[in-house]
């Protein structure tokens, strides 16, 4: 999908099997087309399909992506990261926050066990290049690639200002009302929010788990975000006063049905971001 001259979103469709049922899923890879190829997030194992079979629809090749950015560690995001750096050679970047688990995926699986994780990763990759708060990417044709350091979803989740399409990509920072909450640090994904909520001449919002988001809905989808989070909190202080279990697993699905979400959401770590919450309270 064309969203600006040199910005282009791919949608890429895939399952997380759990033990309450299947979630069908899809997550947004996005190609940025200057002198060089950038491709930001990889999508889960097999996407390249995805992936390089839209560069040749544009008249593109594999080998002409020169850097892939990963938002963030997670499998949706860097799973097929290292046939696409085996097919285009490409270098990889990302924040110190995430090295760690995009260079070692079995530390990240059992360190946050995601349901079906190594169906949805193919394996590690080297980060080449370690990216900062404010560092800007340059990749010619006047297209710079501006960081900003989001954490909360993760520690190093980064989002991506392309100033000269007027274009905000944003991972999993902005999480989308109604959808799995996923979060690390309750708190920080509110302040992150807020941050990206004051960055200046924003007219597309492209995040991972939403379609493409333009003009108005741009602030409205933040202010949702934050609405949604509050929501959250407000439902497991209330159930953490009332005595809920304090399993885990058996906490999350009361939580999850206070928020009218279907079962099959119901897993480790959607479980993680409410005990992030309840850590908050202690």
């Amino acid at each position: 999908m064309k969203i600006t001259e040199h910005v282009h979103a791919i949608k890429i469709p895939f399952q997380v099997k759990t033990d309450s049922g299947t979630l069908e899923r899809f997550v947004y890879s996005y190609l940025i087309f200057g002198d060089e190829i950038c491709l930001i997030d990889s999508g889960v194992s097999s996407s390249e399909k995805f992936i390089f079979d839209y560069l040749e629809k544009t008249g593109h090749t594999p080998d002409e992506i020169s850097l892939l950015i990963l938002t963030h560690s997670h499998p949706d995001h860097v799973g097929s990261a290292q046939s696409i750096q085996k097919v285009s050679g490409c270098e990889i970047a990302a924040h110190e926050g995430e090295k760690s688990w995009i260079e070692d995926v079995d530390l990240q699986f059992m360190e946050r066990p995601v349901p079906n994780f190594h169906s949805l990763v193919e394996g590690s990759v080297k980060v080449d290049h370690v990216l900062e708060d404010m560092d800007v990417v340059e990749l010619g044709s006047n297209i710079n690639l501006k960081v900003i350091h989001t954490p909360g979803h993760s520690k190093g989740s980064i989002s991506i200002q392309i100033p000269s399409e007027r274009v905000l990509i944003t991972g999993d920072a902005v999480p989308i009302q109604g959808d799995l909450p996923i979060y690390d640090d309750f708190t920080g994904s509110i302040q992150s929010i807020k941050m990206l909520m004051g960055v200046e001449d924003v007219e597309l919002l492209l995040a991972s788990w939403d379609e493409p988001q333009k003009g108005e809905n741009v602030h409205q989808r933040m202010v949702e975000a934050l609405d949604y989070l509050q929501n959250i909190k407000k439902i497991v202080e209330k159930l953490a006063s009332e005595n809920s279990s304090s399993e885990p697993m058996e906490f999350c699905k009361t939580v999850l049905k206070e928020l009218g979400l279907p079962k099959p959401a119901a897993n480790p770590i959607v479980a993680r971001s409410f005990q992030a919450n309840l850590k908050e309270l202690e």
